[in-house]
C-alpha cells in the first residue's frame, strides 16, 4: 500500500483509511483479472492469425532489406555518374562557362552603350525638329503679316 501512496503522491494514512483501502484492493483485483484474461486471449489467438502475423513480419523484413539494397544501388549509380564527369572535366566546364559569361557581359555593355548613343541622337533629332517647326511657324507669321 505504501507504493500506492507514493505513486499517488498522497499521505500513507489516506491509503490505509477504511473506505479508500477497499477501493484500492478492488482495483488491484480487477487489474489482476485483466492481466490474466489478456494472457489467455494471447494464448487463444487463432493459429491463422499467428501465421499471418509471422508472414507479415517476414514480408516487412524482406521489404526493408530490399529498400536498403535499392538505396545502395542508387548511391553507387550516382557515384559512377559523378566519376564519369571527373573533377578535371568539371573544372574545364566551369572555365568555359566563366569565359562565356564574361563575353556576354561585354556584349551587353556594348549594346547598352549603343542604346545610349541612339537615345542621344534621338533626343538631338527631336530638338532639331522642334526648332525647325518653331522657325517655320515664325516664317509663316512673317509672310502672313500685313
Amino acid at each position: 500500500m505504501t507504493g500506492v501512496a507514493r505513486a499517488a503522491n498522497v499521505s500513507h494514512w489516506l491509503v490505509y483509511a477504511e473506505c479508500v483501502r477497499e477501493h484500492i484492493e478492488a482495483a488491484r483485483r480487477r487489474q489482476g483479472r485483466a492481466a490474466t484474461s489478456g494472457a489467455r486471449a494471447g494464448a487463444k489467438e487463432p493459429a491463422g492469425r499467428k501465421l499471418e502475423k509471422q508472414l507479415l513480419q517476414q514480408d516487412n523484413r524482406r521489404l526493408r532489406e530490399e529498400v536498403e539494397r535499392l538505396k545502395g544501388a542508387v548511391r553507387r549509380s550516382l557515384g559512377q555518374q559523378l566519376d564519369r564527369f571527373g573533377v578535371a572535366g568539371l573544372g574545364t566546364r566551369v572555365d568555359e562557362l566563366t569565359a562565356e559569361n564574361q563575353r556576354l557581359q561585354a556584349e551587353r555593355d556594348d549594346a547598352l552603350a549603343q542604346v545610349k548613343g541612339l537615345n542621344d541622337q534621338l533626343s538631338e533629332a527631336q530638338d532639331d525638329l522642334a526648332g525647325a517647326r518653331e522657325s517655320l511657324r515664325r516664317m509663316i507669321r512673317t509672310e502672313n503679316a500685313p
